[in-house]
């Protein structure tokens, strides 16, 4: 049936994400049991908290008759059960189970989602089973029990109704509280001749658990199925039944979290955006207007049109906030990787995390994932050296690796460093070399050095291994970020260390910009970005060998004029406006004719690779139906920087053919 299939895929849907959730969960506790060695009470906490995440696990991939998720779990939660009662104590090799467990349903039910071939479990479930020797489990099915005649078998039928779920009695807490009455063998959706879905679950308890008593006076149907007989899916059985006591509904909380899917935010800003633009046409038309209106009546326009400006950029922000999730989201994975990959290469590393309620666009958590990854593993594999060459040298046996995140003002920036050897310049020169990539003569600058480490290809290493080397994917996390309207930058320091900074815009949708114009055409650089805006006399401009330089603030800042750079004729009169942007060495400044104001935009992305230029993150429309492109700042100042070297490198060689 139509509607049955509508119904599965959402159900589905339902089930990724509270698996997801579930599975963060138990990678939180993991970290706590590893912190917790030593610290019974501790412990004990983080083993039910996990008991907890793989027993609703198995409940729900059960439902959806996920079978190899359901019984991965299932070992998992009886490996832990034998910890709880006190029948084993948790071991090394028992925490490398649970990790290697979580990743595994992680991994199996990222291929259910893909509708790829699932990962096997065989060689877990044999861990688990050779720790585990046997444990005597009072309701596990796995386990071995003394007799058939001390156990009894119910089915249990409900009916989520929008009034139950309210009042805080939903599938998960039913499932909830018939897993702590014994162990539910199945549990299968279904849909009623009325259109209606109710939930099976086959619960099977010790001979001593009432479950009817259990649910006396609450809206659940509960049959107890004798020992010989078969349990009936079908519902005839149950269907005859009548509830056990009257509908009485407990006073519970409601939850107060509603799943959205991502693409229906994507929808909802992307109205959001088209109100954006309408508005800007209707300010546009209203300026025409302004002198056929009496005073009187103008002044009311613009107190409407003022009030509809608040409670757009209102409706803006919430929308906006809602995309919001905490960075944490990647850095959670990372102890699991550094841990791996420490004990593959013999080092010992100390990860540290700060920073792991700074929030960012969910869009973009998905997107930087992977170019993270990347990052952690070339620390670990490239920056840390070995226990002895540390000590050797000073330092700590135990390196260390910094992830770090927070937020200036509308960009956040990501912070991904070690204490290690740093980056040798001299290598990567040479390799660079030998690959055949053009490396410029002389001392390299950070820039320059992470352009040949970014170059596509580019490793120096001569073989492959888990842990990438420096280089290997850095083509990846250069193009992803540059894709995100984002920076990337190093920092390294011979002996001292590397570090890798990201910086990105919270959210891409939209935004705030300052308007420039250079000629007949508009720039939108967004707010963001620009830390003050300076008015310039042309009569103060210095030249310095092939760049323009101004005073300011006791110093000098390095000027790049648009009209130059885009090859625009300036109307300028000798004055000039300039946006400063960057902190410290990296300051300049951004030169325009004159700045027509601050607007909210909405940024329209330019992903076609053919049409992508540097320099340019995208475009908007301010109103009046002509297209603006929006300046990605960093990057023009990286682009002139480089023009300004390729003009003194080919004036140097130029001078050593003549001479």
């Amino acid at each position: 049936m139509e509607g049955e299939g509508a119904f599965f895929d959402g159900f589905l849907d339902d089930y990724y994400a509270e698996s997801e959730e579930h599975l963060t969960a138990a990678a939180a506790s993991l970290l706590k049991l590893d912190e917790s060695i030593g610290h019974p009470v501790a412990q004990r906490a983080a083993v039910d908290d996990l008991f907890r995440n793989f027993h609703t696990l198995k409940a729900i991939s059960a439902m959806v008759e996920l079978r190899s998720a359901e019984q991965l779990a299932h070992h998992l939660e009886h490996y832990l059960r034998a910890i709880r009662d006190g029948q084993m104590p948790l071991s090394p090799a028992g925490t490398n189970v649970l990790i290697d467990g979580t990743r595994r349903l992680e991994d199996i039910i990222n291929a259910h989602r893909a509708q790829r071939e699932q990962p096997s479990i065989d060689d877990l479930v044999a861990r688990v089973e050779t720790l585990v020797r046997p444990v005597p489990d009072r309701t596990g099915t796995d386990a071995p029990r003394t007799s058939a005649e001390t156990e009894r078998r119910w089915i249990c039928r409900f009916a989520p109704t929008r009034d139950l779920v309210a009042s805080g009695m939903g599938v998960d807490a039913i499932r909830t509280r018939l897993g702590e009455l014994g162990n539910i063998v199945e549990a299968v959706p279904q849909v009623r001749p009325d259109g209606t879905i109710s939930f099976q679950f086959t619960v099977v308890t010790i001979a001593d658990t009432d479950v009817a008593a259990a649910f006396h006076g609450e809206p659940i149907t509960i049959v107890e199925i004798a020992k010989d007989a078969e349990p009936a899916v079908s519902g005839e059985a149950t269907a005859a039944a009548e509830p056990v006591g009257a509908a009485t509904v407990p006073h519970s909380t409601a939850s107060q979290v509603v799943r959205v899917e991502l693409t229906r935010l994507d929808q909802l800003m992307r109205g959001i955006g088209d109100l954006v633009i309408s508005r800007a046409r209707l300010t546009d038309s209203l300026s025409r207007m302004e002198r056929h209106v009496p005073a009187v009546e103008w002044r009311s326009v613009q107190e409407n049109a003022a009030t509809l400006d608040r409670q757009l950029r209102t409706l803006r922000e919430g929308v906006m906030r809602i995309r919001l999730v905490p960075v944490g989201e990647i850095f959670r994975r990372m102890p699991f990787v550094v841990r791996d990959l420490s004990r593959e290469t013999g080092r010992k590393v100390l990860l540290n995390l700060r920073g792991q309620t700074t929030e960012i666009d969910k869009y973009l958590i998905e997107r930087l994932m992977d170019p993270v990854l990347h990052l952690v593993r070339n620390a670990v594999s490239h920056g840390i050296e070995a226990p002895d060459v540390r000590t050797a040298n000073g330092k700590n046996a135990e390196g260390t690796i910094t992830l770090s995140a927070s937020t200036v003002g509308e960009v956040v920036v990501l912070e991904i460093a070690d204490d290690g050897r740093g980056i040798d310049e001299a290598a990567v020169v040479a390799k660079a070399r030998q690959a055949g990539l053009d490396v410029p003569t002389g001392p390299l600058d950070s820039a320059a050095l992470l352009a040949i480490l970014c170059a596509p290809g580019f490793s120096t290493k001569d073989e492959t291994d888990r842990a990438s080397g420096r280089g290997v994917g850095m083509a990846v996390v250069k193009d992803t970020v540059e894709e995100l309207s984002g920076t990337l930058t190093l920092e390294t320091e011979p002996g001292e260390g590397a570090r890798f900074i990201i910086q990105l815009p919270v959210t891409l949708a939209i935004t705030d910009a300052l308007i420039g114009r250079v000629g007949s055409e508009s720039f939108a650089v967004p707010q963001g970005a620009v830390r003050e805006v300076i008015d310039v006399a042309s009569a103060d401009i210095r030249q310095l060998e092939e760049n323009e330089i101004i005073p300011y603030r006791d110093g000098a800042l390095p000027l790049i004029r648009l009209s130059r750079l885009f090859g625009i004729e300036s109307a300028a009169n000798g004055h000039l406006h300039v946006f400063v942007i960057g902190t410290g060495s990296a300051s300049l400044g951004l030169a325009v004719d004159r700045i027509v104001g601050q607007r909210e935009i909405v940024v329209r992305t330019v992903a076609d690779p053919l049409v992508r230029v540097e320099g340019i993150s995208g475009a908007t429309d301010l109103g009046d139906g002509r297209v603006v492109l929006i300046l990605d700042p960093a990057t023009l100042a990286r682009l002139s920087k480089q023009r300004a070297a390729r003009v003194l490198g080919d004036r140097a060689a130029w001078g050593r053919v003549r001479t």
